[in-house]
């Protein structure tokens, strides 16, 4: 027999907008099983950008997604966040598939960073961090927005920015503004697409540390990134993408090898240890240039 409209409908309501409780450590927060991705281009021709991937995101730990351009490290993170769907697996969040969650039950566990940040409006920076907020209103952790807004600009060296236009800010400040934005939002998990691209030497390590304090404090952290030594300083498990098929997974000292990613990157690459400190460098084998560079690949 079919259910009655109302009591679906009250079932429904009584699934949705609750405020989630505190994460464990090494909960998995958001797993990926057996997914796989088309993207159909304009000539007609199909391209598998996704390939059964398999990906598990821990509370307490920050996970680095590396390869070469192309590799679907964007897609797979895009498809974590519920933008895009699979054509085939899925993808659950706090044990639940995607579409189980309405949009603002996931805005209450996730907070994506995307790679381009624009803003249609001229919004205050300090407006733009405030959207940060917009899950929990009508809930009692709404009593700590000013707070949160106020630790997430610290945090991100943005307090200075707030009463600027968005729109005018460079993009190493937008990128800033952006990220106060998802931290303002205070989710257990945060998805961070290149947080670094845009940022000089100095601002990319305060943000790789701060999403290390995150995973550090309980967060689940997933980040893009495309500096390898960076992959290896700051994250805890590193997944490598290849052609959208995961080659390996794991600790930096059992992914980042010279043998792997010399094969992913389709170019030489050296992977030694710091002479005073022990930590991985990880660096691309360069001729002697008085020897010129006819053995290595040129674009």
């Amino acid at each position: 027999m079919n259910e009655p409209p109302r009591r679906r409908t009250t079932g429904l309501l009584q699934r949705t907008h609750r405020v989630p409780g505190p994460t464990e450590p090494g909960t998995v927060t958001l797993r990926a099983r057996g997914v796989t991705l088309d993207r159909h281009g304009g000539g007609g021709g199909t391209r598998r950008v996704l390939d059964d991937v398999d990906l598990d995101v821990c509370a307490g730990q920050v996970l680095a997604l590396v390869g070469p351009n192309g590799a679907g490290k964007s897609t797979l993170l895009a498809v974590l966040a519920g933008e895009l769907v699979p054509a085939q697996g899925k993808v659950e969040l706090d044990g639940r598939p995607l579409d189980h969650w309405t949009t603002i039950d996931m805005a209450r566990r996730r907070a994506v960073l995307p790679q381009s940040h624009t803003v249609g409006f001229p919004f205050t920076a300090a407006e733009v961090i405030a959207m940060g907020r917009a899950p929990w209103q009508r809930t009692p952790r709404a009593d700590r927005n000013d707070a949160v807004i106020t630790d997430a600009m610290i945090a991100t060296d943005c307090a200075h920015l707030a009463g600027r236009s968005f729109p005018s800010l460079s993009g190493g400040e937008r990128a800033r503004v952006a990220l106060a934005r998802v931290l303002a939002q205070d989710t257990a998990t945060l998805l961070l697409d290149e947080p670094t691209a845009a940022l000089d030497l100095g601002h990319q390590e305060a943000v790789l540390t701060l999403a290390a304090e995150r995973a550090a404090a309980g967060a689940a952290v997933v980040v893009v990134l495309h500096d390898l030594a960076s992959a290896a300083a700051y994250a805890d498990r590193i997944a490598v993408l290849d052609n959208g098929q995961l080659a390996a997974t794991g600790t930096p000292r059992e992914v980042l090898t010279g043998e792997l990613l010399s094969r992913v990157y389709r170019y030489p690459i050296e992977v030694l240890d710091h002479p005073e400190t022990g930590a991985q460098l990880v660096l691309p084998a360069r001729p002697n240039r008085a020897s010129g560079l006819s053995a290595h690949r040129r674009i």
